[in-house]
């Protein structure tokens, strides 16, 4: 075995421009799937971020309803019935929607305002300041990285939305939006007023179960007793809002069709790289023929090309790709790189080199022995 890869380092190095080309063929490919699927792993923690912060044993949601940041409404009504159903230890309402927000000296930006109570969504990772100081009707929560957007910079800061005056009372680190529109937290009725909604309506419900309740019983009688509502475990919406965020809107298929046309393109590089490296060296595959070599042997020298290929490629690409997860690890959508993908990174990598030597083979099963005793 060791003559086998003394013989492939060989051939892989001997020149050096046509190795160098074909490591940045699959550091380019491995760097833009790995980017691809790092996306689609960000966008897919992304558009649950509040659904998974969110204390609830079910969610009453509006019949039809996509996803956390659909404005659907009910009657605020809802929460004294579903709070009737034995089982249900707790109901608390959400209310969720666009406003706008006047940024001092430079007109007014959109919005995505969450009201909230002390039992619901609260802001996590809160920096300075508190939410409970987020209970006075005028204070606001808003997140540090949209400061420059918002035209504020500290606590107390003060300006209006709708016209309403706010302040903010507490400031978080990391709580970001994927469609880029700042989230701000509120009280429930100061909320109410800046979306522009009744006092009557609200966006969800959020159920907490007794102790011991059984939730699918529970869940029947909610359906039952209120109209025109739907009633999701938690896990269920993370998935109705993931499938219409990656699906519903096509951005999953583009992820992942750049993903194949990254693995397409790496593939055919290393491909076409194997074969003329190959076809350079017939002469010396057909000496090791004619001295008795097996074509598997001769395989296993072109295979074995193939694979310090793929760990010299990968080793590069995944040293870019951890400057790429940290660059990007405070931007509105950050790559996010697993264990898991790493691994399916490194196996896909090694498939496409092998795969590329089929061509290489192809070419030496050709080879007559004969063709190194001729001139």
């Amino acid at each position: 075995m060791s003559l086998i890869f003394r013989l492939a380092s060989r051939n892989l190095f001997q020149d050096r421009l046509r190795f160098i080309a074909t490591i940045i063929g699959i550091v380019f490919s491995i760097v833009l799937v790995s980017v691809q699927l790092g996306l689609f792993l960000g966008f897919q923690k992304m558009v649950t971020t509040m659904i998974d912060h969110t204390p609830a044993d079910l969610w009453v949601v509006s019949r039809g309803t996509k996803c956390f940041e659909d404005p659907s409404l009910l009657d605020k009504h809802d929460q004294a019935k579903a709070l009737s159903v034995p089982g249900v230890s707790e109901v608390v309402p959400l209310i969720i929607g666009f406003s706008e927000w006047s940024v001092p000296h430079d007109g007014t930006t959109p919005v995505f305002v969450v009201g909230t109570t002390p039992k619901g969504l609260q802001p996590w990772h809160v920096v300075q300041g508190s939410f409970s100081a987020v209970s006075d009707p005028h204070g606001v929560a808003i997140d540090r990285s949209y400061f420059g957007r918002l035209g504020v910079s500290a606590l107390g800061d003060t300006t209006t939305i709708r016209n309403h005056t706010v302040a903010v009372k507490a400031i978080t680190q990391g709580i970001r939006s994927f469609t880029t529109t700042p989230y701000v937290f509120a009280p429930l009725d100061s909320a109410q007023t800046y979306i522009g909604t009744a006092h009557n309506e609200i966006s969800y419900l959020l159920v907490h179960l007794a102790h011991g309740a059984d939730a699918a019983q529970v869940r029947n009688a909610l359906l039952h007793k209120l109209d025109k509502v739907e009633v999701l475990t938690p896990l269920e919406f993370r998935d109705r809002s993931r499938s219409f965020w990656l699906f519903g809107t096509g951005a999953g298929f583009a992820l992942f069709g750049g993903a194949l046309l990254g693995a397409i393109v790496g593939t055919v590089i290393i491909a076409q790289t194997l074969y003329s490296s190959t076809k350079d060296h017939l002469t010396e595959f057909a000496t090791l023929r004619a001295i008795g070599s097996s074509s598997l042997y001769i395989h296993k020298v072109i295979i074995t090309q193939a694979l310090l290929s793929a760990v010299i490629g990968f080793g590069a690409a995944a040293v870019i790709d951890f400057i790429v997860v940290w660059l990007t690890f405070s931007s509105a959508l950050p790559i996010v790189m697993t264990p898991v993908l790493t691994l399916g990174l490194f196996v896909l990598t090694v498939v496409m080199c092998v795969v590329s030597a089929v061509s290489a083979i192809v070419q030496v099963t050709r080879i007559d022995p004969a063709r190194v005793f001729k001139s």
